[in-house]
C-alpha cells in the first residue's frame, strides 16, 4: 500500500502532497529527537544516584551538565554547513551513531574529569542535529507550513520527557546492582544503544531533496519546488558571510539564548526540583516529571497550528515565553508544595517548548541557501550556550544558598527579557505578523 492510499479524502492536492511528505520524513525525525533528548538530559536522572556514588558537588554536576554545550557551540556551524553540502541522510546518520556511542560510554564515568570529557564529546558529536533538521525542513516546506512542522518535530521533547522520566526511574530502580552495575550506569547504556540503531535507520529511510523522493509523483515534486521558489526574494541573504554580518542573526541568537536558559534549567534540574518538593523515590520522581511534558505534547502543536493559521508570530511567541516566566516563578514560590510546583513546571514547559515552532519560522525569512545553513546553526549554537549557563548557574547558586529558588527566579528574569525583546525589537517582516 502506498502512502497516498491512506491519505484522507476531501483534501486539496496541495494538502495531500504535504501530508504525504510529512508521513514520510517527520516520524523518523521525531523518533530521532526523542533519542537525542534522552541522551542529552538522562544525566538529570542519573544525578539522583551518580552524584552521591561519585562524590560530585552540585557545582561539579552543573558544570558537567553544562559543558556539553561548549562542544555543541564549537562544532554546530561547521556541522550544519557540512549537512548542507553532503545531505541530511549521511550527516544525520553520522551524528546519531557517534553520539550514541558516546552516550553509552557515560556508564564508565568514575570522577569529574571523565564526566567533563564525555559530556564535551557528546555535545561535539550531537552538534548539528537539531539545526540540521530545521534546515532540512526549509528544503521541503514553505514558511506558511513550517511552524506546525517544527512544532511537530519538537514534540520529540515532550515525548521524551513524558516517557523518559518513568523509564529512567524504572531502569534506575529495577536494574540497580544487576551485573555489578549501578542503576545510573544501566540508564546510560539502555538509552544510548538505540541511538546507534536509529542512525542506521535514518540512512535507509531519509532522502536529501525533493528530487530524490522516488515516492513522489512528477506533479507533486513540481508543486513542492514551485512553492519554495515562490518564496525566494532578493532581500534574503544567500552566502555564509551574510549570515554572520546580519544584525537579525545576532538578535535572534540573543533571544534564543535567553529562552534556552529556561528550557535547560527545566531539563537538567526538574528531577531535583520535584525531589525538593518532598518526593524521594526515583520512580515517583520519574512519573511526576512526565506530567509537564505530557501537557506540553498536547498543547504545543495546537499553538503552532494557530500561529500558522493566523500568520501571527510576535504575540504567539511572546506569550509562550512569558508563560515560561510565570511558571518558573510559581515553581520557586511554591517549591515545597509538590502539586503547585509541578503545575508551575508544566506551565514553564508548555510556554518555553511551544515557542520553538514559532521561533524557527523567522531565520528563513531573511536567510536562504548556505546563509540559512550557517545562520540557523549560529542562532542555535549561541542560544544553546544557555544550556551551559543555566545548569551551572543553578548548581552554583544552590551550593551557595542551599536552595534552588534563587536560580529559578534568575531564569524567570531571563525569559521575561526574551519576551520583551520579541515584542519590541523584531521587525514585522521577520515576524510575518499580519495583525
Amino acid at each position: 500500500m502506498s502512502t497516498t492510499d491512506v491519505l484522507p479524502a476531501g483534501e486539496s492536492f496541495e494538502d495531500r502532497t504535504y501530508r504525504k511528505v510529512t508521513l514520510k520524513i517527520v516520524p523518523i525525525l521525531v523518533i530521532c529527537y526523542v533519542a537525542a533528548y534522552f541522551d542529552r538530559v538522562n544525566i538529570s536522572f542519573a544525578k539522583l544516584q551518580m552524584q552521591s556514588a561519585l562524590g560530585l558537588s552540585d557545582t561539579v554536576y552543573g558544570l558537567g551538565a553544562a559543558i556539553f554545550f561548549i562542544g555543541y557551540f564549537l562544532f554546530e556551524t561547521p556541522s550544519n554547513l557540512i549537512l548542507h553540502r553532503i545531505g541530511a541522510r549521511r550527516w544525520i546518520t553520522r551524528i546519531m551513531i557517534s553520539w550514541g556511542i558516546t552516550s553509552s560510554a557515560m556508564m564508565f564515568v568514575n570522577g569529574p574529569v571523565a564526566f567533563y570529557v564525555l559530556r564535551f564529546l557528546l555535545g561535539a558529536f550531537e552538534a548539528g542535529f537539531m539545526p540540521g533538521v530545521i534546515l532540512y525542513f526549509t528544503y521541503w516546506y514553505p514558511a506558511r507550513r513550517r511552524a506546525r512542522m517544527v512544532a511537530l518535530f519538537m514534540t520529540g521533547i515532550a515525548i521524551a520527557g513524558t516517557i523518559g522520566g518513568p523509564l529512567a526511574g524504572f531502569v534506575m530502580t529495577k536494574f540497580n546492582g544487576i551485573g555489578g552495575l549501578a542503576g545510573w550506569q544501566w540508564l546510560m547504556l539502555v538509552e544510548g544503544l538505540p541511538t546507534i540503531v536509529l542512525g542506521v535507520i535514518v540512512y535507509l529511510m531519509l532522502v536529501d531533496r525533493i528530487e530524490h523522493g522516488k515516492w513522489l509523483t512528477h506533479e507533486e515534486k513540481t508543486l513542492l519546488r514551485d512553492n519554495l521558489a515562490a518564496e525566494v526574494t532578493p532581500q534574503r541573504a544567500h552566502d555564509v558571510k551574510s549570515a554572520f554580518k546580519n544584525p537579525y542573526t545576532a538578535l535572534l541568537a540573543l533571544i534564543y539564548f535567553l529562552v534556552l536558559n529556561g528550557q535547560f534549567g527545566l531539563s537538567f534540574w526538574m528531577p531535583q526540583l520535584i525531589k525538593n518538593s518532598g518526593v524521594s523515590e526515583p520512580l515517583s520522581i520519574g512519573m511526576l516529571s512526565a506530567v509537564p511534558y505530557a501537557v506540553t505534547g498536547l498543547l504545543m502543536v495546537l499553538i503552532g497550528r494557530s500561529s500558522d493559521r493566523t500568520g501571527e508570530r510576535r504575540v504567539h511567541l511572546a506569550l509562550c515565553i512569558f508563560a515560561g516566566t510565570v511558571g518558573y516563578c510559581v515553581c520557586a514560590w511554591f517549591s515545597h508544595n509538590t502539586v503547585i510546583a509541578t503545575a508551575g513546571l508544566s506551565l514553564a514547559a508548555v510556554g518555553i517548548i511551544s515557542s520553538y515552532g514559532i521561533f524557527w519560522t523567522m531565520p528563513p525569512k531573511f536567510l536562504s541557501g548556505s546563509a540559512a545553513a550557517a545562520g540557523i546553526a549560529i542562532i542555535n549554537s549561541i542560544g544553546n550556550l544557555g544550556g551551559f549557563v543555566s545548569p551551572y548557574a543553578i548548581g552554583k547558586l544552590t551550593d551557595m544558598t542551599g536552595s534552588t529558588d534563587l536560580g529559578m527566579y534568575v531564569i524567570a528574569a531571563m525569559t521575561a527579557v526574551a519576551a520583551v525583546l520579541v515584542l519590541f525589537t523584531i521587525p514585522k517582516h521577520i515576524c510575518n505578523d499580519r495583525a
